[in-house]
């Protein structure tokens, strides 16, 4: 399968090369010699900077992912030879995304152990060891067995400075192989001598830690027959070896060995060059072993003062605030108190202010011992409570790097099951949508299928009111009809013939001037007066039943009454007389009489309410449809809202009106619907 894959990708790169145009090509070859010449030492650091940075621009104009990577992480190694943190960190992290991004794995590993170096380097320790060990997975897995080794010495380096032994010395024995292998096959000889003779020192010194001196000693040997099989050998590494090989005879107590081979550093003066702080290291561990030996040596304080001499003159602080350690101890065996004192406090400010605890707690004990009463006591206690910070600080360090390692193989292990759930997953969601899409083409049909019915049955429905409200019509007609007939008979039987009894009356006194006649005719003139008064009576009740009885109105208002009694609240109808119902389209009437059945229905549903106001009201061009009652109330942003709520307002936008809900807990509810004309 890998093969497969490489094939594939090796076809598709291939491809990409052949269609670059003869620009590009000429591009790329400027880029990969500018990066060539940014590796060239012969050139100054900041030339060597030049390069590079037009290497990357060039690669941002090209727009190829895996050049524009190469480019920057030459970019990179500039940066941070030039300690240029900040720009290191920002391009790093851009680097190491888009790395990711085109899976390029070796830069992935590359970066990772850039940025090892770059947190070690600013003391980050937890960060670096995380970089590094993400850079060791991917290198172990590339088969890349040098740059695996030398991820997992720094590793353990900085275990070692957390003193976490165990691990460190784990992480050095592992690297051990993957170097032997190297040098077996022959490839990477010089590094890998180089590495392993540094793996080697770093076993000595954890193993001396850990009180294993024969242990210690014999790495230390090997470290330094190592470098020996180095073409570039140094002398200055092996130097440094045979020093701490000493310092394993000085603590396991062989002073008169370890002196022999400080003694034989010092006379390698030459040699050491400009190093003169290694000189005054190696000056002040040869007069330290001396004092151990014997404490009137005539050679002291004198080396020592020439060790702490040299060491203040190149301004080495650590060195200076050992050498002060060093004559302190001198001075306290030769009862020589305020000297000893006043060593010990220049030890002590150097260690307290640059947080060099292990000297610091050393200084302490030694402060314990020249002082006496109260201040002895007092630094006594100041080195119990440091040492139990510190120990504390160990513990909960030990395991630090363990932590890591498991929490970092544990993601591994969890995206290696996610990528196989991501597939599975995948696959089910293929069928996923498949299915849904399935399901939606039969819902959606259902649902159409069950539009159409309801939209079947609304017309029904509301055909069903129409005939109602016609029904309603006809009684009023037909009440209307009967009405006409009882004026027309009182105007046949009764005005019609008190009309002919007075016209008779008075033609019988036309023939006639007396007095009784002229009296008479006065009284049949009142009475045509009276017969006056009757017709304006009649001709008044016939408008107001005109008017009156036939209105769309009455339908709404027998609802009511009707919905009212049947709930068993009270409910008040008012109504502006200036709608002209009869301009009003059937399909907007019988929609506000549903939108009144169902509010009234509600109202009896939920509200519990005692008293309810129904009105229509015009207002320019619209009519408007209040409805409020006294009942409980509701939460409007909050509430459910049902099927009924829902029907009003599928009504409203039918006639492209506006619905207004207004409601508190326990002060009731206000529904106000307006309808253009």
């Amino acid at each position: 399968m890998r093969i497969l894959a490489f094939i594939v990708v090796f076809f598709i790169a291939s491809n990409c090369l052949a269609q670059l145009n003869p620009d590009q090509s000429q591009k790329l070859d400027s880029i990969l010699t500018l990066r060539n010449k940014s590796g060239d030492t012969s050139f100054s650091l900041e030339e060597r900077f030049a390069f590079v940075e037009r290497a990357r621009r060039m690669s941002e104009e090209l727009n190829i992912d895996s050049t524009i990577v190469e480019s920057n992480k030459a970019v990179l190694s500039i940066y941070f030879k030039r300690k240029n943190n900040n720009l290191f960190k920002r391009l790093g992290r851009e680097t190491l995304s888009l790395a990711t991004k085109i899976r390029d794995t070796t830069s992935i590993a590359y970066l990772n152990f850039y940025f090892g170096a770059y947190f070690g380097r600013i003391l980050e320790n937890d960060s670096a060891y995380y970089y590094y060990y993400n850079a060791e997975k991917i290198y172990n897995s590339l088969n890349d067995n040098y740059n695996a080794a030398r991820v997992l010495l720094n590793m353990a380096i900085i275990q070692k400075d957390e003193k976490d032994y165990i691990g460190s010395e784990s992480n050095s024995i592992k690297a051990i192989p993957f170097l032997e292998t190297e040098i077996q096959n022959k490839e990477n000889l010089d590094g890998a001598y180089r590495t392993l003779s540094s793996v080697y020192n770093n076993l000595a010194i954890v193993t001396k830690e850990l009180g294993n001196y024969p242990e210690a000693i014999e790495y230390y040997n090997q470290a330094i027959s190592t470098q020996r099989r180095r073409e570039e050998y140094s002398k200055k590494l092996e130097f440094l070896y045979t020093n701490n090989l000493a310092k394993v005879y000085e603590e396991s107590g062989n002073y008169e060995k370890a002196i022999e081979y400080f003694s034989k550093l010092l006379t390698e003066k030459n040699t050491m060059g400009k190093d003169s702080s290694f000189y005054a290291t190696v000056l002040a561990n040869y007069a330290r072993n001396k004092f151990y030996l014997d404490k009137e040596d005539e050679e002291l304080p004198g080396l020592f003062l020439s060790a702490l001499g040299v060491r203040e003159r190149i301004e080495d602080k650590s060195g200076i605030m050992r050498g002060s350690i060093n004559l302190a101890e001198y001075y306290l065996v030769q009862d020589s108190l305020g000297i000893a004192k006043m060593y010990a406090n220049k030890a002590y400010d150097i260690a307290n202010k640059y947080n060099r605890n292990d000297d610091e707690l050393e200084v302490l004990l030694l402060l314990s011992k020249i002082e006496k009463g109260d201040e002895a006591l007092a630094y006594t206690e100041k080195y119990i409570a440091l040492n139990d910070s510190l120990h504390k600080a160990e513990r909960a360090i030990r395991n630090k790097f363990a932590r890591i390692e498991f929490e970092k193989d544990r993601i591994e292990e969890e995206n290696v099951q996610l990528s196989q759930e991501r597939e599975l997953f995948l696959i089910l969601a293929i069928a996923g949508m498949i299915s849904a899409f399935l399901i939606y083409i039969i819902i959606s049909q259902r649902v159409k299928n069950k539009e159409l019915r309801f939209s079947q049955e609304q017309q029904k429905a509301n055909e069903e009111i129409y005939n109602l409200m016609l029904t309603q019509q006809d009684k009023i007609e037909e009440g209307r009809a009967k009405e006409k007939k009882r004026i027309s008979e009182d105007l046949h039987d009764g005005i019609l013939g008190r009309l002919f009894g007075t016209r008779l009356s008075l033609d019988s006194l036309n023939m006639s001037s007396d007095k009784d006649a002229v009296k008479n005719r006065g009284q049949y003139i009142e009475e045509l007066k009276a017969i006056e008064q009757e017709i304006r009576r009649i001709s008044h009740d016939l408008n107001v039943d005109f008017v009156a009885g036939s209105r769309y109105l009455d339908i709404v208002k027998t609802l009511i009454e009707n919905q009212a009694q049947a709930y068993g609240f009270s409910c008040a109808f008012k109504h502006n007389d200036q709608i002209d119902w009869e301009g009003v389209s059937n399909k907007t009437k019988i929609h506000f009489y549903r939108m009144i059945q169902e509010s009234l229905q509600n109202i009896y549903k939920h509200a519990n309410a005692k008293h309810v106001d129904v009105s229509f009201e015009l207002k320019g061009n619209q009519i408007f449809l209040s409805i409020a009652d006294d009942g409980e109330g509701f939460v409007v942003n909050k509430a459910k809202k049902g099927i009924g709520l829902k029907n009003i307002k599928s009504r409203v936008e039918e006639l492209k009106g506006e619905l207004f809900i207004n409601s508190q807990k326990d002060a009731g509810t206000s529904i106000s619907i307006s309808v253009p004309i």
